[in-house]
């Protein structure tokens, strides 16, 4: 696939410099850019949503300016510039190769090494006369503050975790107990839903079309049903639904809608138990992917779980099917 990224707002554009050049930016959220983000929430060339590495200008900022460091996706950026509205700035943009803060500190793409080569590469200390970068709360992970000092001479501050609250962060000179706390209410989570539901959607909305077109009527409502409960049942109900483990919630709604659609479909308890199988495992095969996107898990724990989980529901599913043939052929 080709790189491409995202335009942004650029008010000036200097001239090149020995240390680096620096794109002056607005802080107004324009119609295209709630376009590109409701692009990018429904999965729509959810690659090129991403915007050129480097140092910006908010504002008009001196050399006392804070400068603040962020991802190259572009939702990630556009919530950082237009919760400093009205503030000048310089933005310090890494190269995370299209990734959110929080993925790409997990992934090592917002790591110590590139927020190093952006420093040492836009000339930044020669720009603002303190040492100081504040980081997202959330980059935490993939930066090392004492190696960032040694390589660069610049010491790492850690912002609130939502960039909304960077202006109150600014005036009390830190961050309350408040702005520190990860918060995954029902819009964070729901945000999540439409991607999910475009990526997973993709393969097993025609199959449920084949299915019906095949005669398979039951079979099709299953599928979507299956989608359904994976990509929008999870999010929705996730602290509500049984278990700790994404693939267990995922497939209690799974058998929730299975059971469902089977009220108008129902034709036995052996073809029950076998689409209970199949279709339960296959929506906990969606759910599954929110794992490394919630609060609830670290890295290793997305890791331990997709160990246990992806044998399970190959099992489960290769049991609904042997299921629905010994009732077919015996």
């Amino acid at each position: 696939m080709t790189e491409r990224t995202q335009k942004i707002t650029i008010t000036r554009r200097t001239a090149p410099q020995p240390n680096g050049a620096c794109d002056h930016i607005s802080s107004e959220y324009t119609r295209s850019d709630r376009l590109a983000a409701w692009k990018a929430r429904w999965g729509i060339n959810r690659n090129s949503w991403r915007i050129k590495p480097g140092l910006y200008a908010l504002g008009a900022p001196a050399a006392d300016s804070p400068v603040f460091a962020t991802a190259n996706y572009k939702l990630s950026f556009d919530a950082l510039r237009t919760s400093l509205k009205g503030l000048n700035a310089w933005l310090l943009v890494l190269d995370t190769k299209g990734i959110n803060v929080w993925c790409a500190a997990g992934k090592g793409t917002f790591g110590t090494m590139e927020l190093a080569r952006v420093i040492a590469e836009t000339g930044l200390e020669k720009k603002v006369r303190h040492r100081n970068i504040i980081l997202p709360q959330l980059g935490a992970p993939g930066i090392s503050a004492h190696r960032v000092k040694a390589y660069t001479g610049f010491s790492v501050v850690y912002g609130p975790v939502r960039a909304e609250d960077l202006p109150e962060y600014l005036r009390l000179g830190g961050a309350t107990p408040e702005m520190r706390r990860v918060r995954f209410n029902l819009c964070d989570r729901m945000v999540l839903a439409p991607v999910q539901l475009v990526h997973f959607g993709r393969y097993m909305l025609p199959a449920a079309a084949l299915l019906y077109v095949l005669g398979f009527r039951a079979d099709a409502a299953y599928t979507a049903g299956a989608l359904f409960a994976g990509g929008a049942l999870v999010p929705a109900l996730l602290p509500w639904l049984p278990g700790r483990s994404f693939a267990v919630k995922s497939a209690v709604a799974g058998l929730l809608v299975t059971a469902l659609i089977a009220v108008g479909h129902y034709h036995g308890a052996a073809q029950f138990a076998a689409r209970a199988l199949i279709y339960g495992s296959a929506a906990s095969f969606v759910g599954l992917d929110f794992t490394g996107a919630s609060t609830y898990t670290s890295l290793s724990g997305v890791k331990k779980e997709m160990r246990l989980a992806l044998p399970a529901h190959a099992g489960a599913f290769a049991a609904g099917l042997a299921i629905l043939a010994a009732w077919r052929f015996l």
